[in-house]
């Protein structure tokens, strides 16, 4: 009997988009990721990939998708999550202690060398570290995994001076749209100024400033760091401090990024408690999604009624399970070290 025509591409779309060798290999890493945490005592969770709710984070867009329960007329919209971090907070806002997850979550937008739309996410919380504490943990695990003796660490503000020769905590508008423009950035200055007038309010200043900050950074720094070892950048702006707290000199974060041969593997955070401040920053990023032409998003009541009861003092870190086994495994693309890639789903 012939195959059907429907068929006809099938042939090899089937089939895993890793050798199976990869496969076991990953999942021995993963085996001693969780060993490396079970020897610290700290406690693995899973939390719901789906959620009512979902991130304001202006670079960050969540796929959703409808449930309609039994006998209902009408459905209900869910997220599914860009990370687990809300719940996991509400896990320890109820008193559960250091805890990690190894989880999948979904980002849309994001297809490429280094993504997939659904992705495996390592995070994990421990309880009274400092920014610092975290970041020598982070580089315990990741010298276990890649088999290195030494990460280094910069603050943003030293790499801005080193490569691109000025101070992003004090350059000024001008002086930053004028670097952008000499290095080939004039079509996105224009993206990002075209909806305002022109003389900019300080927060249009501010996001403008914040976005060509980001820009820079990917085209002018990323490639030229942690080459040899992992980078670790520590003190983002405070415009960028997201979930972060604040440094006493107000101008800078307690934020971490590390990155390793050009790819970004995590981001950590001195966890903010404040509920109201958390609530204004999630305001100003809708500000932002506004200004932006992206639809604002209703603020996680869960999460924020969990930081009303009080968020032990805290440090916490997402990194990408899969870029982590990539390089580990010097592969040099996601699909080469996950089961079925996005386009064979």
């Amino acid at each position: 009997m012939d195959k059907p025509q429907f068929f006809d591409n099938e042939e090899s779309q089937w089939r895993p988009s890793c050798s199976a060798d990869t496969l076991r290999q990953r999942a021995d890493i993963i085996a001693r990721i969780r060993r490396f945490f079970a020897e610290r005592n700290v406690l693995e969770v899973e939390t719901p990939c789906l959620s009512q709710y979902s991130v304001t984070d202006p670079h960050l867009h969540a796929l959703n998708t409808l449930h309609t329960p039994p006998g209902s007329a009408h459905a209900s919209r869910f997220f599914l999550q860009t990370s687990p971090e809300y719940a996991m907070k509400r896990l320890l806002a109820a008193g559960l202690g250091d805890i990690f997850q190894i989880t999948k979550a979904f980002r849309d937008d994001e297809v490429g060398r280094h993504h997939n739309p659904e992705f495996t996410l390592l995070e994990w919380y421990r309880l009274g570290y400092s920014m610092q504490a975290l970041i020598d943990e982070s580089a315990d695990m990741l010298m276990m995994v890649l088999g290195l003796e030494a990460v280094e660490q910069y603050t943003y503000q030293a790499l801005f001076q080193e490569y691109c020769g000025f101070d992003p905590l004090t350059v000024s508008l001008t002086e930053l749209v004028l670097f952008a423009e000499q290095h080939g950035l004039n079509d996105y200055v224009k993206s990002l100024t075209k909806n305002t007038q022109n003389a900019l309010s300080q927060e249009q200043n501010d996001i403008v400033k914040d976005n060509l900050l980001q820009v820079l950074f990917n085209q002018e720094i990323e490639s030229q760091i942690g080459q040899q070892c992992p980078t670790v950048v520590t003190h983002f702006p405070a415009t960028q401090a997201a979930l972060a707290t604040l440094n006493d000199d107000g101008l800078t974060a307690n934020r971490f990024e590390i990155y390793f041969k050009g790819i970004e593997l995590a981001n950590g955070f001195n966890e903010l408690t404040d509920p109201k401040l958390q609530v204004t920053r999630f305001e100003d990023d809708n500000r932002v999604r506004r200004s932006l032409g992206l639809q604002a998003i209703e603020i996680d009541a869960h999460f924020i009624s969990a930081l009303q009861h009080g968020l032990p003092p805290c440090s916490g870190i997402a990194l990408g399970i899969d870029r982590l086994i990539m390089l580990a495994l010097g592969k040099k693309h996601i699909s080469e070290v996950v089961s079925f890639s996005h386009d064979r789903c």
